[in-house]
């Protein structure tokens, strides 16, 4: 999984970018569908953003996060993101597949 993070009006740190890191690996762990990851940090003012797209075999799924600093925003991030990749693979795999087995062998 490739991760490329970029931000806007607001240093990219080595300790940001290895947060980011560690909160997005979770989601190879999930789903090995993911291609690549890009996340933007943004700062306006008082409001920390953060916003990433993660292309999917089969699919692309965005999400959007505001917090108090930039690592809550991440956080927020990164659960949100994880319940779409979550939802994703469930909705890929066949549950009926078995219960059509289970059908013909009677």
């Amino acid at each position: 999984m490739k991760i490329v993070l970029t931000g806007r009006q607001i240093d990219v740190t080595p300790a940001l970018n290895e947060y980011v890191h560690s909160k997005f690996d979770r989601l190879s762990r999930h789903s090995d569908d993911v291609i690549n990851v890009q996340v933007v940090l943004e700062c306006e003012k008082l409001e920390h953003k953060a916003e990433a797209t993660i292309h999917l075999r089969g699919r692309t799924v965005h999400a959007n996060a505001e917090g108090v600093d930039m690592y809550a925003a991440i956080d927020l991030l990164a659960d949100k993101l994880d319940r779409q990749v979550i939802k994703h693979k469930e909705r890929a795999t066949d549950h009926h597949r078995s219960e059509a087995q289970k059908a013909a062998s009677f």
